[in-house]
């Protein structure tokens, strides 16, 4: 009876060590995000908006007020100019997860252009600000665009553009600037969240709300579309800054904050 007792008891052990390491091998790897904005200030961020230098955030443009990070115009008398605008990371990231949640607010500008009606966006990959000239519009990068809707056309968010870059969209090359993503309309003042999933030069994904709407290949910088004086080098686009928009209409920002994928196996 003691031999048999002490048998069972050691295949009580096996089973329960061997379920303890199959859970530990298929559980989930613990996920360590990094807040990139930190819901109090602008530390670990550089802005740069055009005709101004690096560091000149003109007008107070990005602020944060109640724990969002806010794009907005009040010193700008109703006059855009287009003084488009970036805030740039301090770091430069390239395989990683990005989770931003967004929503635009109030009017657009006066002078704003019709395009950048309820328009931002993640720039990612983007080039330093201290390399972006001083009217330059955009840093060469890849934007995952943030569109709102306006009320009459369909304007799906998560689409893609290529300030001074190329890509590949389902194996060729694609040539123009934008190209929609398969998103739906968000209309209104809502909040939105966007995930952007970019493997080095390799691959990238635009995620709305848990659905993939964008996917795109092969990411280069050709300098293509930006001034002449624009300091970018042509190659893969492997690595670079993440960078937010100001475009000519209110937007707020309550959570951009990224998991780090180059370490991973």
């Amino acid at each position: 009876m003691k031999n048999l007792l002490l048998v069972s008891l050691a295949i009580v052990c096996f089973v329960c060590c061997k379920n303890t390491k199959e859970e530990t091998a298929t559980s989930p790897r613990e996920e360590n995000w990094i807040q990139l904005f930190n819901g109090k200030n602008l530390d670990g961020w550089t802005v740069k908006i055009r005709g101004y230098e690096a560091g000149n955030n003109f007008g107070n443009t990005f602020r944060v007020e109640d724990g969002v990070l806010k794009v907005a115009y009040d010193a700008y008398n109703d006059t855009f100019n287009n003084r488009f605008g970036h805030i740039y990371t301090n770091q430069e990231y390239s395989h990683y997860k990005l989770r931003v949640e967004y929503r635009f607010v109030g009017e657009q500008l006066s002078d704003g252009a019709g395009w950048a009606y309820r328009n931002s966006g993640a720039m990612l990959h983007a080039q330093a600000p201290e390399t972006v000239h001083l009217d330059q519009d955009f840093p060469a990068s890849i934007e995952a665009q943030f569109l709102g809707g306006n009320g009459t056309d369909d304007r799906p968010t998560g689409n893609v553009c290529t300030p001074g870059t190329d890509i590949f969209i389902g194996g060729v090359p694609y040539g123009q600037h934008c190209a929609n993503s398969t998103s739906k309309t968000y209309p209104g003042d809502q909040w939105v969240s966007m995930e952007m999933i970019i493997l080095g030069d390799s691959i990238g994904h635009h995620i709305v709300d848990g659905d993939t709407v964008m996917t795109y290949t092969k990411m280069t910088v050709d300098g293509k579309g930006l001034n002449p004086e624009a300091n970018v080098t042509p190659g893969p686009l492997k690595s670079g800054r993440i960078a937010l928009q100001s475009e000519s209409h209110p937007v707020e920002f309550r959570k951009v904050e990224l998991l780090d994928l180059s370490k991973r196996e």
